[in-house]
């Protein structure tokens, strides 16, 4: 009987504490409007850390918001980003590739809305229980070039992460302007980011000094590992082991980025 009601009191206790927000915010760029969320869980008031989180090349859609609850828990506080524009949301692999192609081919145009999403998320620091003093940029896939631009474009922010991401560039000059620490979480046989991929990518690290940084590839992995809701297809494979290290790597990375910028901002 004492264990059942410890058991009820458990389950009920999970339920009070467990309220995952999921707030619509629209911003716009350029006459352009867009549409993303604010989500974190309101049952706990201190201040987290802020992730600006910029899903696939699906975009801002019912999978990219449970992923992005899932990562937030009761640990950070995530702006999810919207790079299309309001309406515009792909519902299969031919309107995906439609929706990046001009931002793919525009890496100003990019970086441009990129900033502004930061801009964004920072003015909800008013609105949610974000720490302003621990801000950073995770992506995945197509988000993870969104987020690697963004540390190019110079942003002030601890870290940027990218989860399977493209690492092209226009201009490897930009990595002149990194300010973050830059993690990069890559499958070793993606056919989209091949050896001579991340060759040129620690180059460009190399040659714009960036102070930390690293790239991690995970050995039989493809693209798409953290992408559960993906239909599994060639070079795109959802691999739980894979991502479950990942996300650790990303906990590990993000925390020690934080406490460098602590150290840094109190001298």
């Amino acid at each position: 009987m004492r264990s059942w009601l410890l058991g009820l009191v458990l389950l009920l206790s999970g339920s009070v504490h467990a309220a995952m927000v999921a707030r619509p915010v629209d911003w716009s760029v350029a006459g352009k409007r867009f549409q993303g969320y604010l989500i974190y869980d309101s049952a706990i008031k201190t201040l987290r850390p802020g992730l600006l989180m910029v899903p696939n090349w699906y975009g801002v859609n019912a999978d990219a918001i449970a992923k992005a609850k899932k990562i937030a828990g009761d640990r950070y506080v995530i702006f999810l980003t919207d790079l299309y524009g309001l309406g515009v949301r792909p519902a299969d692999t031919s309107e995906a590739e439609a929706a990046v192609k001009p931002l793919y081919a525009d890496r100003v145009l990019m970086r441009q809305r990129m900033v502004k999403a930061l801009a964004e998320m920072r003015l909800q620091e008013r609105n949610a229980p974000i720490d302003p003093a621990r801000i950073a940029a995770i992506g995945f896939c197509f988000g993870g070039s969104a987020v690697l631009d963004l540390a190019r474009a110079g942003a002030n922010i601890a870290a940027v992460v990218t989860f399977h991401g493209i690492l092209s560039t226009d201009d490897p000059a930009l990595a002149r302007n990194i300010r973050a620490d830059v993690l990069v979480l890559t499958g070793d046989d993606d056919q989209a980011v091949p050896p001579a991929a991340r060759a040129a990518f620690e180059q460009e690290m190399r040659g714009g000094h960036v102070r930390r940084w690293a790239v991690v590839d995970f050995g039989g992995a493809v693209h798409c590992f953290t992408e559960e809701a993906q239909k599994p297809a060639p070079n795109c494979v959802y691999d739980p082991p894979v991502a479950r290290r990942a996300y650790q790597f990303m906990r590990i990375w993000l925390d020690d980025a934080f406490a460098h910028q602590d150290a840094r901002s109190s001298r």
